[in-house]
């Protein structure tokens, strides 16, 4: 997804962040992420890298170094982020589609546009048919795309994705993997995506960074083609690239 010519619009820059109980947990972090790149962090619990994922969205503020969006410093959430988490969070008294829309009518009125292109992205990931149920009547996977559709309503420049599909079984995590990749490419989001699963970040990344006890490690390039399909995870060069950082992670022991 990443041209080589393409300047970065997210830049992270000599981070460095400590909370107080818990000392330094962030040290000299610098990252950059190109329009339309999947980069994904990966290390053990307690690492750092959903610290630096908050940091770079704005969630919170660097002690020490700076973060740009597109050569504005970043100093919290903006229109040109979305955001998914493990928890799909949805509101339970609203149906699938006006979650999708929740965060366009907190300011204002929805548009017919917009609900078309809600109605858009809940059938690019499969929920066409489901746009009036309720969120209790879907399966984590289903709710779990929808959290994506919402991520995705305003349009945002860049995904900020905190471990979106560790709560989902093997069968649905490969599913849902697989449909993220095809709706990142069509809308060209970029996105940081924090994960503790080798394979999950070599499938869906650009590039990969790990960290280890705050700091971060140069980026290993993922050079598979794309689209990736769900059959790359059983090639030699897919299982290549996970032992490295496989190898490279229990260095860090």
């Amino acid at each position: 997804m990443m041209r080589p010519d393409t300047m970065p619009f997210l830049q992270l820059n000599a981070l460095h962040f400590a909370y107080p109980d818990r000392g330094e947990v962030v040290r000299d972090v610098c990252l950059q992420l190109a329009p339309g790149e999947i980069h994904c962090l990966i290390g053990r619990s307690g690492c750092g890298k959903t610290t630096v994922l908050k940091l770079a969205a704005g969630l919170l503020t660097p002690q020490q170094g700076l973060v740009q969006l597109k050569g504005q410093t970043v100093q919290q959430p903006t229109s040109d982020m979305g955001f998914v988490f493990q928890s799909p969070t949805l509101l339970e008294w609203l149906s699938v589609l006006d979650n999708v829309l929740l965060p366009l009518s907190l300011h204002g009125s929805v548009t017919d546009t917009q609900r078309a292109y809600g109605e858009q992205l809940l059938a690019q990931m499969g929920l066409a048919a489901l746009c009036d149920d309720k969120p209790q009547q879907l399966s984590g996977g289903q709710q779990s795309r929808v959290a994506i559709a919402r991520a995705l309503i305003t349009r945002p420049a860049v995904l900020f994705m905190d471990e979106p599909f560790a709560a989902l079984d093997a069968i649905t995590r490969d599913e849902l993997q697989r449909d993220f990749l095809t709706l990142c490419q069509a809308h060209s989001t970029a996105v940081l995506f924090v994960t503790h699963d080798i394979a999950e970040a070599v499938y869906l990344a650009d590039h990969v960074s790990l960290m280890h006890a705050g700091r971060m490690q140069a980026p290993l390039h993922i050079a598979l083609p794309r689209p990736r399909q769900g059959v790359m995870r059983y090639t030699p060069a897919f299982n290549a690239l996970c032992e490295q950082l496989r190898n490279t992670m229990d260095a860090t022991l």
